[in-house]
C-alpha cells in the first residue's frame, strides 16, 4: 500500500485525470484492483476519466464486473502500481489500485486462486457425481467462444447423456457471480453444437452458498424444453445443496407510486422557458413528479413545487440571483455534448452514452417502435439494480395496450439479454398483480393482461455476437425484439435492422 506522504495531496481534477493517464500510457496491461473485487481490465472504449470538482470519477466495466469510483488522491506510480484514494458516493473511503499486470504479479495471484477452486470444483464433482465421469474441467479463457476465465467450467458424461458444468469462486464479486448464467448458457450452447455421439442433456452451475438468487430468478424464465438446469450452492468446506426451485422466480420488487405531474409556477416556469430555448435541453417527468431537466441525456436541474435546483454533483437551490447560473450550466454542457462537439474527447462528449441514447429514443420513440409515442414512457420503474447498471430501462404501452420494456445499450454488452430479463421479470411481475394501474401508472389505459414485450435497442454494431445464442434459450412467453440503430445516432436515430428472437441477420 502506499505511504501517508505518497498520497498526502490532493490534486486539482485535471491535473488529477493527466497523473493517471500518463500511468495508464506507460501501462502494457492495466487493470483496476479492489479489494474483494475481481480485477477489471482498462481497456480502451470500456472505462471513463471526468474531472470532477476537487478529483475525478473512474468508471470501470467488462465482463469481470462494473466499477464506478471517485478519485480525490492518486500515488507515484512506482514499480507498475498507482495507488488511489477514492471516496465512494456514500462517501466512505476506499483504497483502490491500478496495476499493470504485464509484470504478471497480479495475474499469478489470479490464477493461483482460480488454481485452487478448479481443484475443489472437482473434488465436488468426484464425490457427489460418482455415477458421472468428468470428461473436461478448464478455465482457460477463449476469446472466440466468449469463454471468460472468472469461471471454472466442464462435462459430466454418463453414457450417452451429458450435462455442461460451470462454477463461480467463492471469491468472485457479486457481479461476477450474477453474470455466471450468461457464460454458462454461452458454455452449453457451444457443447451442444459439437455433441456427436452424445445428447447435451442441461447445465449445472455452482455458486458459493448465499449468492443464487438472482440466477435463480433468471432461470425460472428459461425454456425448459431446450434446456434442463441444476443450481447448486457450495461452503467453504465443500458441501452442496441445490437451490429449491420453488424459490425460482420469487422477486423481491417494490413499484413507486408515480404521482400527478407537478406544474411549475412562477418563477419557476419562466426559467423553465428561458432553459429549454437552449438546443439540447429537455424535461423528463419523474416519477415523484418533478421535472428532470437534462442536456442530451445528463441531468443538470430539476423544477417542481416552486423550487428549482441545479448542479451537475450538489444541487443548489435557484435563489434571488436568478436562473443564470443554471442558463451557464446548460450552454456549457450543450456546446461539449453535441453531436458535432467542440472536442470529442471530452469527458461530457464521451461520457454516459447510454443516457444519450435514451434523450434520443424519447424523442425518436416511434421510429424504434411505432405507437409507442402516443402514451406515457417511464424510466428505471421499477429500479433493479441502481445506476452501476450501465443500462437503460424504459417502459412504454402499444397501441394494443401491452407493454413494451425498451433496454437501451451504447456498447457492446455480452450480458445485456439477462439484464434486460430482470427488468422484465419485474414488469410482469407487478403487472400480473395489477399494480401499475393501482400506483398511477398509464393513467386511463386499460392494460393488456398479456406478457410484457421486450425490445433491445444498441447501435447495430454493438450487439454482442453472443446475444442471439443466449436469446435462444429464454421462455416462448418472452417476445423479444433486436432494433439496431446506426452508428450515427447521436445526430439521428435511424433504424439499420430490426430482428425477432434469436433470429440471425441474413
Amino acid at each position: 500500500m502506499a505511504t501517508k506522504a505518497q498520497l498526502q495531496r490532493e490534486h486539482p481534477a485535471d491535473d488529477l485525470v493527466d497523473v493517471i493517464r500518463r500511468f495508464l500510457t506507460a501501462c502494457r496491461q492495466p487493470v483496476l484492483i479492489e479489494d474483494g473485487e475481481r480485477p477489471i481490465p482498462l481497456v480502451a472504449g470500456r472505462y471513463n476519466l471526468e474531472s470532477r470538482g476537487v478529483g475525478c470519477v473512474l468508471h470501470a466495466w467488462g465482463e469481470q464486473g462494473n466499477l464506478v469510483r471517485r478519485i480525490v488522491q492518486a500515488g507515484s506510480g512506482q514499480q507498475g502500481r498507482l495507488e488511489l484514494r477514492t471516496a465512494s458516493f456514500g462517501k466512505r473511503e476506499i483504497r483502490i489500485a491500478i496495476v499493470d499486470e504485464a509484470n504478471r504479479r497480479g495475474t499469478i495471484q489470479r490464477d493461483a486462486g482460480q488454481a485452487r477452486f478448479h481443484e475443489f470444483l472437482r473434488r465436488i464433482l468426484f464425490r457427489d457425481y460418482r455415477p458421472w465421469t468428468l470428461v473436461q474441467l478448464t478455465s482457460s479463457p477463449d476469446l472466440e467462444h466468449s469463454f471468460s476465465p472468472s469461471y471454472v467450467r466442464g462435462v459430466l458424461r454418463r453414457g450417452h447423456e451429458a450435462w455442461a458444468v460451470i462454477g463461480a469462486p467463492p471469491g468472485a464479486s457479486a457481479a461476477a457471480n450474477d453474470q455466471i448464467l450468461s457464460f454458462g448458457l454461452i458454455w452449453f450452447d457451444h457443447l451442444r453444437s459439437r455433441a456427436q455421439d452424445h445428447l447435451l442433456a442441461g447445465l449445472r452451475i455452482f455458486v458459493p452458498q448465499g449468492r443464487a438468487r438472482t440466477t435463480a430468478n433468471r432461470l425460472a424464465w428459461l425454456n425448459p424444453a431446450v434446456l434442463r438446469t441444476e443450481l447448486i450452492e457450495f461452503d467453504g468446506a465443500g458441501n452442496v445443496s441445490p437451490f429449491d426451485k420453488q424459490d425460482y422466480g420469487n422477486l423481491a420488487t417494490e413499484l413507486r407510486p408515480c404521482l400527478p405531474e407537478t406544474f411549475p409556477q412562477e418563477p419557476v416556469a419562466g426559467w423553465l422557458r428561458e432553459l429549454l430555448k437552449i438546443d439540447g435541453v429537455e424535461t423528463v417527468q419523474r416519477p415523484d413528479g418533478l421535472l428532470s431537466l437534462r442536456v442530451r441525456g445528463t441531468p443538470f436541474a430539476t423544477a417542481g413545487r416552486g423550487v428549482m435546483t441545479y448542479g451537475l454533483n450538489q444541487q443548489t437551490p435557484v435563489g434571488p440571483a436568478g436562473v443564470d447560473p443554471a442558463l451557464q450550466l446548460a450552454r456549457g454542457l450543450a456546446r461539449f455534448r453535441s453531436h458535432n462537439p467542440l472536442d470529442p474527447r471530452n469527458a461530457f462528449y464521451r461520457g454516459h452514452p447510454e443516457t444519450w441514447l435514451e434523450s434520443q429514443v424519447r424523442r425518436h420513440v416511434d421510429v424504434i417502435e411505432d405507437g409507442l409515442g402516443q402514451r406515457p414512457l417511464y424510466g428505471q420503474v421499477p429500479t433493479v439494480a441502481g445506476p452501476d447498471r450501465g443500462i437503460i430501462d424504459l417502459l412504454g404501452c402499444d397501441r394494443q395496450r401491452r407493454l413494451a420494456v425498451l433496454e437501451l445499450k451504447a456498447s457492446e454488452d455480452i450480458h445485456l439479454p439477462l439484464q434486460a430479463l430482470d427488468y422484465w421479470m419485474r414488469v410482469k411481475w407487478h403487472l400480473d398483480r395489477g399494480e401499475f394501474t393501482a400506483s398511477g401508472y398509464f393513467p386511463h389505459i386499460e392494460l393488456a393482461e398479456r406478457p410484457p414485450r421486450l425490445i433491445l435497442v444498441a447501435p447495430a454494431m454493438d450487439f454482442h455476437p453472443s446475444t442471439e445464442t443466449i436469446l435462444k434459450y429464454l421462455a416462448p412467453n418472452i417476445n423479444v425484439e433486436r432494433v439496431g440503430v446506426g452508428a450515427d445516432w447521436r445526430r439521428e436515430v435511424q433504424v439499420v435492422f430490426r430482428q425477432t428472437g434469436s433470429a440471425r441477420l441474413a
